[in-house]
C-alpha cells in the first residue's frame, strides 16, 4: 500500500514536512520494487535526510 502525506508510517511522524515528503517518495519507490516494508521505511528516512541536507538551504 503506497503511503501519502496523510497516511504514512508512524516512524515518519516527527520528521520535518520536506523530509517526510521525500521519505515517502523514496519508500514508495522501493515498495514498487518489492523491497521489504521495514527496509523501505528505514532507507526512505535515511536517504531523505541526506537529500534534504544537500538540496534544501
Amino acid at each position: 500500500m503506497p503511503w501519502t502525506n496523510n497516511n504514512y508510517p508512524v516512524s515518519m511522524k516527527n520528521l520535518p514536512a520536506k523530509t517526510r515528503e521525500k521519505a515517502i517518495e523514496i519508500a514508495n519507490a522501493l515498495l514498487e520494487r518489492n523491497v521489504d516494508e521495514g527496509i523501505a521505511i528505514a532507507t526512505g528516512i535515511k536517504n531523505a535526510r541526506l537529500w534534504v541536507k544537500h538540496h534544501i538551504k
